[in-house]
């Protein structure tokens, strides 16, 4: 198997930030609906994390913030 070209390799995964910075009282941020820890720790986060936090974890606390 050939390797990819650079212009092929994935993009960065951004900060799901919205700058509405405020935790609630279960510690959530309002905005992107992370925990503070969840947000010190974005940047030594491998990619897998990052992308499980986005496609699972931040939908499901979104989805019972707003319930």
């Amino acid at each position: 198997m050939r390797p990819r070209p650079a212009f092929f390799v994935n993009p960065p995964i951004l900060s799901p930030c919205t700058g509405i910075c405020s935790l609630d009282a279960q510690g959530c941020c309002e905005g992107c609906y992370r925990t503070g820890d969840e947000i010190a720790g974005w940047a030594l986060m491998d990619d897998a994390t990052r992308r499980h936090l986005m496609d699972v974890v931040l939908p499901q606390r979104e989805a019972r913030m707003a319930g």
